[in-house]
């Protein structure tokens, strides 16, 4: 089918990892494409730059969703800049490192409000502007296998990507007469900044634990977002589409503490 939604995608947190892998991959497909981070400028400029080393336009915010409901605004203003909107990747997030008990109300809020209040908002501006334009489009909100699986330490991101799954379910429903898809992609471990590993290289048999003994790779997960985001999703709406390598199927949380590979034996 013959995609009729604008040429133009917003990747938020595109400065690295997968928002970058993912802005590059829509250049691929043709799509301009607007780039939101927080801190890495430079980040942002390298994605911008390969962006339009592929023929395609990019544009640039700094978008900070501490503060959800002015960091939303840019969806708007990357828009206008670009002549539309028929794509929007909501990438951006944060993660918590401790438990539960020990958890400031304060800190909480912050994770919540980046990994679900800030998507909320800009898929909110983005539907509306779907909507007006008549030509419908594709959300796309990159969450985690922590949408669907537990991990101690990590309660308000849970909760957060939990919520996030839900939203986009609810959202598909409420957008398939707009001709807007919305679907999740669940990450397992990949090899990004937020997990320590910025530019490195996935290694075969470094996770004994994990089905594919690796961690993954940011253009791995990019794949997927722009299959989502492409003509050949048109008949994919609330699904989650695990990108893990498997992990799923062992529970995060063992699979990392496993030190061997003799599961495999049965």
């Amino acid at each position: 089918m013959s995609e009729g939604y604008d040429r133009v995608a917003i990747v938020t947190g595109a400065d690295s990892g997968i928002g970058k892998a993912s802005a590059v991959a829509l250049a691929e497909q043709g799509f301009d494409v607007g780039i939101t981070f927080h801190e890495d400028s430079d980040g942002a400029e390298d994605t911008a730059a390969a962006v339009r080393d592929l023929g395609k336009a990019a544009a640039l915010r700094r978008h900070d969703l501490t503060d959800p409901e002015r960091a939303a605004a840019v969806v708007d203003d990357l828009a206008e800049e670009l002549g539309g909107l028929g794509v929007l990747v909501n990438n951006a997030g944060t993660g918590s490192a401790e438990p539960v008990l020990d958890m400031s109300y304060e800190r909480w809020r912050e994770v919540v409000a980046v990994d679900l209040d800030g998507p909320f908002l800009c898929a909110q501006r983005a539907a509306r502007r779907m909507i007006d334009s008549g030509r419908g489009g594709r959300i796309v909100n990159v969450t985690s296998v922590h949408e669907e699986y537990p991990r101690v330490g990590s309660g308000s991101y849970c909760a957060a990507k939990g919520g996030l799954r839900m939203l986009s379910r609810v959202l598909a429903l409420e957008l398939a007469e707009f001709g807007i898809t919305v679907n999740t992609v669940a990450p397992g471990e990949i090899a990004t900044p937020m997990t320590g590993q910025a530019d490195v290289q996935p290694q075969t048999g470094t996770r004994p634990g994990y089905p594919i003994a690796r961690a993954g790779d940011a253009r791995e997960v990019a794949a997927v977002v722009a299959f989502l985001a492409g003509s050949g999703a048109s008949y994919v709406t609330g699904a989650s589409l695990f990108v893990d390598g498997g992990l799923g199927l062992m529970g995060p949380q063992a699979a990392g503490a496993l030190s061997s590979g003799e599961w495999r034996k049965g």
